[in-house]
């Protein structure tokens, strides 16, 4: 009889867990399919006003655009070795050497003009109106939105209106 409980609540434990099994799978696989153990897709700014965006992930190959806007926002898709396939907000894609990219968080205003408010549950009350393509340092994301600076200004924009922070992503 004890035996059989004990069964039991081992495989009703294991019944619980299953719903969480697939996320635990997902985010290891991710970093697992990376050079540099980070998940995969990411995102990165440039950290230089000069990058050569290539068409493989060597030196070797032809340059296929020069990026010159240091802190543009790039979506890290794929690692091989030192290299780093890139997206950028235009949607082109190529390669980057890991040296050019930076951890630093920046986001690009998506489509039209947006407002930068003085709180998340705020978004009513402007600061400044931000125009599309505009580059913004992000500091932090809640749920809703990220606090986004460039100085003299700082304040609050709806994720929806950023290129460069993914829908669910949350940090300080």
């Amino acid at each position: 009889m004890t035996r059989n409980l004990t069964i039991l609540s081992f495989l009703f434990l294991i019944f619980l867990a299953l719903p969480f099994g697939g996320a635990i799978a997902e985010d290891t696989e991710n970093a697992m399919n990376s050079v540099s153990g980070l998940p995969l897709p990411r995102f990165a700014s440039l950290k230089s006003g000069n990058v050569y965006m290539r068409t493989g992930p060597s030196m070797d190959y032809p340059i296929r655009w020069i990026y010159q806007q240091e802190g543009l926002p790039v979506e890290i898709i794929q690692e091989f070795d030192a290299w780093r396939r890139i997206k950028d907000p235009e949607g082109e894609t190529g390669w980057v050497h890991k040296i050019l990219l930076s951890g630093r968080r920046t986001s690009a205003i998506k489509a039209k003009e947006r407002v930068l408010a003085y709180a998340s549950d705020e978004l009513l009350r402007p600061i400044a109106k931000l125009d599309p393509d505009f580059l913004v340092n992000i500091e932090k994301c809640d749920k809703r939105a990220c606090f986004a600076t460039f100085p003299p200004y700082e304040g609050w924009i709806e994720k929806k209106h950023l290129w460069g922070v993914y829908g669910s992503e949350v940090f300080n």
